[in-house]
Formats: C-alpha cells, sequence, structure tokens
C-alpha cells in the first residue's frame, strides 16, 4: 500500500480557503444574527429559537413562499419542454448550427436589471409592443394594476430570459449521441417520436438534470427582473421569497428575522432540489430498466 503523499493537500488547501471564504464564514455569521436580538453595536441579546418561531408564524412570508413555489414549478414546466423543443428543432451542422446557437445566447448575455427594463417598456399597454398589441385584440392587460397579468408577465419574462439555457445544454446532449444509435434506429423503422422515446431523451437525462436544478435554483432566487419590472406589485402579487427578505434586512432592517429567514430559505432550497435530483434519477433508472427497443 502506497503511502499518502501529505503534500497534496498544500494544493487544494487555495480552494478551501476559497469556500471557508466565501460561503462558511458568511453562513456561520447569519446563523450567529439568527439567535441574537441585536439592540445596538455593543448589546445582544441571545433569544435561541425565538425568530425562527416567529418567522414561520408570519402570514407575509408564507404568502411570499407559496408565490415562490408555484412560480419555479411554472418555469419548469414550461422552460424544459420548451427548451427540449427548440433543441430537437436547431440545425445539427454547418454555419447554420453556428448562427442559431449565437442568435439563441443573446437573452442569456444581458444583465438583469436590462431585462427587467426592456419588459417594463415592452409590456406597457400605451407604448410597448406586447402590451399595446393586446390592448388592440380587446384584451384588458395591465401589468401594472392586475396581479393576475403581472405574474405572468413575470413569468414569460423568465421564460424569454432563461429558456435558451435549457435549449443549449440539450443541444449539448443531443450533439453527444453517437451517429450509431440513428443508425441502428432507421434500420428498425423506427419512428421519430420513438427515437426521442427511446434514444434522445435517455441520453439527455443527465444534461435534463443539470437544467433542472439550475433552472428550480435560479428562479428560486430570482430578486432583479421582477423587482425591476413591478416592484413586487400590485400589492405582493410578485414578491417572492428573495424579495420579501430584502424588505426584512434592508428596508426594515431586521437582521434576527431576516438572518432566521434565509437559513429557512437556504433549507428549503437544499430539500426541495435534494427531491427533484432524487426523483429524476429514479426515472432514469426506470428508463434504463426498459427494453431499449425502438418500433
Amino acid at each position: 500500500m502506497k503511502p499518502v503523499n501529505q503534500k497534496a493537500w498544500f494544493l487544494i488547501l487555495p480552494v478551501v480557503l476559497c469556500v471557508a471564504f466565501s460561503a462558511i464564514l458568511p453562513l456561520m455569521t447569519v446563523v450567529n444574527y439568527s439567535v441574537q436580538d441585536i439592540i445596538s453595536p455593543e448589546r445582544r441579546v441571545f433569544v435561541g429559537t425565538d425568530w425562527f418561531k416567529a418567522v414561520m408564524r408570519d402570514d407575509e412570508l408564507m404568502g411570499a413562499l407559496w408565490r415562490q413555489l408555484v412560480f419555479s414549478l411554472s418555469v419548469l414546466v414550461v422552460q424544459i419542454p420548451l427548451g427540449i423543443a427548440l433543441a430537437l428543432s436547431m440545425p445539427a451542422r454547418g454555419w447554420q448550427s453556428s448562427a442559431v446557437l449565437v442568435t439563441v445566447a443573446i437573452s442569456l448575455l444581458i444583465p438583469w436589471n436590462v431585462v427587467g427594463t426592456i419588459w417594463q417598456i415592452y409590456a406597457r399597454n400605451d407604448i410597448g409592443l406586447m402590451g399595446a398589441t393586446l390592448a388592440k385584440l380587446g384584451f384588458d392587460y395591465d401589468y401594472a394594476r392586475n396581479s393576475v397579468d403581472a405574474w405572468l408577465t413575470v413569468l414569460l419574462m423568465d421564460v424569454w430570459h432563461w429558456t435558451p439555457l435549457v435549449a443549449l445544454l440539450c443541444f449539448a446532449g443531443l450533439r453527444a449521441i453517437p451517429d450509431a444509435y440513428y443508425q441502428a434506429a432507421s434500420i428498425d423503422g423506427a419512428s421519430k417520436f420513438a427515437v426521442f422515446r427511446y434514444i434522445q431523451l435517455p441520453k439527455m437525462r443527465g444534461v435534463l438534470v443539470i437544467a433542472v436544478l439550475l433552472r428550480f435554483m435560479d428562479s428560486f432566487m430570482i430578486y432583479t427582473e421582477p423587482f425591476v419590472l413591478t416592484g413586487g406589485g400590485p400589492g405582493n402579487a410578485t414578491t417572492f421569497l428573495s424579495q420579501y427578505l430584502t424588505q426584512k434586512a434592508v428596508g426594515q432592517f431586521d437582521l434576527g428575522p431576516a438572518a432566521a429567514f434565509s437559513l429557512i430559505y437556504f433549507l428549503i432550497i437544499l430539500l426541495l432540489c435534494f427531491i427533484l435530483y432524487t426523483w429524476m434519477q429514479r426515472v432514469g433508472a426506470q428508463t434504463k430498466s426498459e427494453v431499449p427497443h425502438v418500433v
């Protein structure tokens, strides 16, 4: 048995320090604030789990959590199938493929605050292209006053901004499939749906897991775009968890409840991502166990 090379630990020491500085130390600071009542810089009182109990009884928090869950699940339901469909329709080779890839990726390069500003103008029912068109068609659309319109506009904005990411990931997964699979399917006379069901979809499982987790985590932490577009309104229709947390920590300067809520927020994301990951792994295992014969 070869002796362990102790010098190898020095190679990962910079990474460990970076992680500790950027993640662990701030997390410990949040934990420290969550169990204290900071009355002044010189006076702090230990309150234990009081802030956690107060936060969990907050009706506004429960409302923001419900809106966030509905929004994040809606993002997955819309963006994942749409991204797969877009990837399947993209040309595989040639200059057309490069041109489409660049065009699809443009929206990903736009900063979040600019995206919110673009849609703030685009959705206006007086001068905006989408809002004015809907008004001329007879729809009573006004995202600034109607809560349903505001929520749907934020969802549509997120779909426009981030569906290309799902499409690019799926496109990479499709290009990684060997041509031998398609040749065998052609010899067997497989239909397009059979090729997608038994070849493309199982082979994309890895990138789909990444796409689902990335989009779920990102949508669960959305802040800038709806804040610029609607300011969280009308009312609290588009006030999601991150904006509620900002209002607690910055607007009201309630560091204790904000810190407790941050930890709960963090645990919710971890739990839901674990559930999604486990579910997708089980679905993938069931797919592998099926007979891989295309008809």
